[in-house]
């Protein structure tokens, strides 16, 4: 039993570090100063933000890449607003993460108390649960029910608020619990159901496995592949808003249609899947849904019908586990071998410019990539973030996510670091994309967080500007453009930072390998054309040219 020394905050500490938190994401504020002081004797380290949405991104991309519970913390209302965003990527990307926020005294609910906001109300549609302890006392147990909410079943953000009066009481009560308490609960798959999906799979030529964003290669490698190889079978994580069209997965969209029997192993039935309509899959495919919650299930009932030949309540662990003990060796490896040779697909493009085009600038980072002992690449959204995604790769990979939210990279990629301090950290992000939290480069420096950012500068939303293109004409073209005047790479020089600028393609590589090779932060600054992001189909006769 851990002693409670103090005030409630400091019962919340304990509890967290018990769960092994070490590392908590924060931007400071009146109603938290508690929690802060606490941390000291607690032994957890605060990484100190410029923006709150900084914060849960942070925390989203720690828990991608530890494993672990990612915890933001950050002050009420005001700053509990700002940190709503990045909530609703973590829960695209089924990502453990605990949003602690300051709350108003429980004593003066209803009063007008300063920054009083139904925080729980707010936050209820963004994460799985959304709690508030009204009493010292709770605030053991419930933030353990809160760790071990985020982490069982389809994984995703869990938000705790914090009264004010809660934090400061001295009747709270320490966590008397173990590990054990934290640990996710869960929902097991029986071994007949794993015989009737084993049935289904010996009748099956093309078996198709399609798993969701916690079991996508940089979270679960080797499970992901221990299954692929037991059941003789691709399994492929959907991971991007782009869903079939992901460019990373080159053309698979084409052979999805091929599939005779597609599990769906935690993964929705949604827009990233075409809603699994005719045409984007075979008419007489059949469809094995494994999920842990209820919704998931239904939907995928109302919406495939009676091409559903079995459904089975069960957290992804536990039916990844329990299809792996099934056996498939005897079928032929053809089948697997087609869905990589799609997904392997990339058609370059003929590029008729000069300047920098994207690809020539993700040619350059995967050379750096390929080179690094220990590479982590970060993913933006928007056009270059789709190349980027397209011709560049690492073990180790974090992406923008089926939320389909930009900006969040350079957190990802400071948290990255912070991770894993060895690593070589690559974030590619677009110019408007860079604009979002530009200031979090003074965090990356004040915590020796030696990442690079490469900007792709077009001088513009590009991603709005092609829908323009193509769905309005080049008549309509309004609000998206940027100023080619910015100089990103100055401003970070004056945020304590590395700032390299780049307009020749002969300069990018030495730019590239000066950032790598320096001892701070950098920002690299490329100047290039803009392009719409790249689809990759084997039916085209030739690669698309790229003006």
């Amino acid at each position: 039993m851990l002693a409670a020394e103090g005030n409630g905050a400091s019962v919340l500490t304990e509890t967290l570090a018990a769960a092994g938190v070490r590392t908590v994401f924060s931007l400071s504020g009146n109603q938290i100063m508690p929690v802060y002081d606490a941390c000291i004797d607690s032994g957890i380290r605060i990484v100190h933000v410029r923006h709150e949405a900084a914060a849960v991104a942070m925390a989203d991309a720690h828990a991608q890449l530890t494993g672990e519970i990612g915890v933001a913390l950050v002050t009420a209302a005001p700053g509990f607003a700002n940190a709503l965003s990045p909530l609703y990527s973590a829960r695209a990307a089924e990502s453990p993460v605990l949003l602690l926020s300051g709350d108003s005294p429980v004593e003066q609910d209803g009063n007008g108390a300063f920054q009083e906001l139904q925080q729980n109300a707010v936050a209820a549609p963004l994460v799985k649960a959304s709690l508030r302890p009204l009493k010292a006392r709770d605030l053991a147990p419930m933030t353990a029910q809160a760790i071990r909410l985020s982490r069982s079943g389809r994984k995703g953000p869990v938000h705790m608020a914090l009264p004010f009066d809660a934090l400061n009481a001295r009747d709270a009560q320490a966590f008397d619990g173990d590990a054990l308490a934290f640990e996710p609960v869960p929902i097991s798959m029986s071994d007949e159901d794993v015989r009737k999906i084993g049935e289904l799979l010996d009748g099956a030529e093309r078996p198709l496995v399609l798993l969701g964003p916690q079991f996508n290669e940089s979270r679960e490698m080797k499970r992901v592949k221990s299954l692929a190889d037991a059941l003789n079978a691709p399994a492929i994580a959907m991971e991007s808003p782009r869903g079939l069209r992901d460019p990373s997965l080159g053309a698979f969209a084409e052979v999805v249609a091929e599939a005779d029997l597609i599990i769906l192993l935690g993964k929705t039935v949604d827009f990233t899947l075409g809603f699994l309509k005719q045409g984007v899959i075979a008419a007489d495919a059949d469809i094995v849904v494994i999920d842990p919650e209820h919704e998931a299930i239904d939907r995928a009932r109302t919406l495939c019908g009676s091409r559903v030949r079995c459904s089975v309540r069960a957290d992804v662990a536990s039916a990844v586990d329990g299809l792996s003990s099934l056996s498939r060796a005897h079928k032929s490896p053809e089948w697997r071998e087609v869905v990589a040779e799609a997904i392997a697909f990339r058609q370059r493009p003929q590029v008729e410019t000069s300047d920098l085009h994207p690809i020539a600038v993700c040619d350059a980072v995967a050379a750096v990539l390929r080179e690094a002992d220990e590479p982590i690449l970060i993913c933006d959204g928007g056009e270059f973030g789709q190349w980027a995604q397209a011709f560049c790769n690492a073990p180790v990979r974090v992406i923008n996510g089926p939320s389909g939210a930009i900006g969040n990279g350079l957190s990802y990629a400071i948290a990255a670091k912070l991770a894993r301090p060895k690593a070589t950290v690559i974030a590619m992000m677009g110019d408007g994309t860079a604009g979002f939290h530009l200031a979090e480069f003074e965090t990356a420096a004040r915590e020796d967080a030696a990442i690079i950012a490469v900007v792709g500068n077009d001088s513009c939303w590009n991603a709005e500007h092609q829908i323009q293109l193509r769905d309005f004409g080049p008549e309509r073209l309004i609000g998206c453009t940027l100023s080619s005047r910015v100089r990103y790479d100055q401003a970070v020089e004056g945020l304590g930072c590395q700032g390299i600028y780049v307009e020749r393609p002969k300069a990018l590589s030495g730019a590239l390998h000066e950032a790598v090779n320096g001892a701070r932060p950098a920002l690299v600054n490329v100047i290039m054309a803009g392009a719409p992001a790249p689809v990759f189909s084997r039916t085209d006769n030739a690669a698309p040219s790229a003006h």
